[in-house]
């Protein structure tokens, strides 16, 4: 079955860096491609950044660009965000998912940007 383990959250000062990795399993991962997608509080669920299923290609949301850096690892099934310069805004649920509709969800690791 299709699975995605979140995982690298947790809490961190303003300014600092995090880096998130999604580890999938139940698919042939290499022939997808993925985005990250996060939630805040009374915020709906916002996709923050997406990457090819080859890395030719990345597109970020306004918001992180400059700042956050998506990448992934074909070999090891595995997804990444790596966040820089962290705000208090970024404080949120962070999912990974296949670029396709209706997809599955994972848990998500929390994101806490805070003094």
């Amino acid at each position: 079955q299709v699975q995605f383990v979140e995982s690298g959250g947790g809490l961190v000062q303003p300014g600092g860096s995090l880096r998130l990795s999604c580890a999938a399993s139940g698919f042939t991962f290499s022939n997808f491609g993925m985005s990250w997608y996060r939630q805040a509080p009374g915020r709906e669920r916002e996709s923050v950044a997406t990457i090819t299923r080859s890395s030719g290609t990345t597109t970020y949301a306004d918001s992180v660009k400059g700042r956050f850096t998506i990448s992934r690892d074909n070999g090891k099934n595995t997804l990444y965000l790596q966040m820089d310069s962290l705000k208090p805004e970024d404080t949120a649920v962070y999912f990974c998912k296949r670029t396709i509709y209706n997809d599955f969800w994972g848990q998500g690791t929390q994101v806490i940007v805070s003094s």
